[in-house]
C-alpha cells in the first residue's frame, strides 16, 4: 500500500491508526537542477509524501527531512530547498518535526517521512475492489511527463549552445505553463478526499499515480483479485498535454497511461 498502516493502543475500542510512508529523491534519478528551482524541489518533495497519506483516505500530520548535500551548494541553497518544504507544510496543515543532514560525494539525496492519521474503518486500501467497481482518477493525466519532454528538450538545447554563449536564447514556456506546473509543482488531492468524506463514501480501493496510471490500476487488480476495463476515449487528458504530444509526434494517451507523476488518486 502507500501507507504502512500502524497500531499502537491494545484498547479493544481504539479506532486511530497512524499511517507512516517514506520516500527517497535523489539527484539526476528523480530531478534534475538544470531546470529544477530549489524551492520547487523541496515543495514537490514534501507534496508526494502527503499524497500517499490521501491516497489510504488519511490526514498527513508530521513531516521528517534528511538531506545529504555536496559541496557545491551552498548555505543559501539550502534556505530555498527548506522554503519550499515549510511552504508545502503549511498549506497542507503538517509540522515539519525533525530530520538530518550528511554531507555527499554524488549529488543531493532528500529522504522524507510523512506520518499521519486515519480511522481504522475510513482506510483505503488496495485490496478492496470487487467487479463491476467504477475505475475514477481525480484529475487530467500525462501532463507531467509532457512537461518532462518539454524541460528535457529545452535542457539540451542550452547545453549545446553553451559552445557559443551569444546566441543562446531563452525558451518560451507561453501556453505550456500547466505542463511545468504539473512536472515542478504538483499538488496532492486533499479537496478530494475532503469532498468524499463530505459526501460520507469511501472507495473501495485507492491509490495515487505516481507511475503512470497502467501499472498502478494493474496494482489494484493484483491486490483486489479482479481484473479492470479501461477506455481509451475516456480517459481525461488536458488540452495543453495534447497539444505538446502532438508536437513530439507522441501518442497522448501512452503519457497519460505510463508518463507518472501526476500525483492524481485512483479510486
Amino acid at each position: 500500500d502507500d501507507c504502512a498502516v500502524l497500531r499502537y493502543s491494545t484498547d479493544s475500542d481504539d479506532t486511530r491508526r497512524v499511517l507512516v510512508t517514506t520516500d527517497m529523491l535523489m539527484e539526476g534519478i528523480h530531478f534534475d537542477l538544470t531546470y529544477t528551482p530549489l524551492k520547487h524541489l523541496g515543495y514537490k518533495a514534501a507534496v508526494v509524501n502527503f499524497s500517499d497519506v490521501y491516497a489510504m483516505n488519511g490526514t498527513p500530520r508530521q513531516l521528517l527531512v534528511s538531506v545529504a548535500v555536496g559541496r557545491r551548494f551552498k548555505i543559501e541553497h539550502l534556505d530555498e530547498l527548506y522554503s519550499g518544504l515549510r511552504l508545502a507544510c503549511e498549506r497542507y496543515g503538517v509540522d515539519l518535526v525533525g530530520g538530518d543532514t550528511t554531507t555527499s560525494l554524488t549529488g543531493l539525496a532528500l529522504s522524507l517521512t510523512c506520518v499521519g492519521e486515519a480511522d481504522a474503518d475510513s482506510i483505503a486500501y488496495r485490496s478492496g475492489a470487487h467487479a463491476t467497481d467504477l475505475i475514477c482518477v481525480s484529475g487530467n493525466l500525462g501532463a507531467a511527463y509532457m512537461g518532462l519532454q518539454l524541460m528535457e528538450r529545452e535542457r539540451r538545447i542550452f547545453e549545446s549552445q553553451q559552445a557559443v554563449p551569444e546566441t543562446a536564447a531563452q525558451p518560451d514556456f507561453a501556453g505550456r505553463e500547466y505542463l511545468i506546473e504539473r512536472l515542478l509543482k504538483p499538488e496532492a488531492r486533499r479537496d478530494i478526499i475532503g469532498r468524499l468524506r463530505e459526501a460520507g463514501l469511501r472507495p473501495t480501493a485507492m491509490m495515487d499515480i505516481s507511475d503512470g496510471l497502467s501499472s498502478e490500476v494493474m496494482h489494484l487488480c493484483k491486490q483486489s483479485h479482479t481484473g479492470c476495463r479501461l477506455y481509451e476515449e475516456r480517459i481525461p487528458v488536458d488540452y495543453q498535454t495534447a497539444v505538446a504530444a502532438e508536437e513530439f509526434n507522441f501518442n497522448v494517451y501512452t503519457a497519460a497511461l505510463n508518463g507518472g507523476e501526476d500525483y492524481e488518486l485512483l479510486f
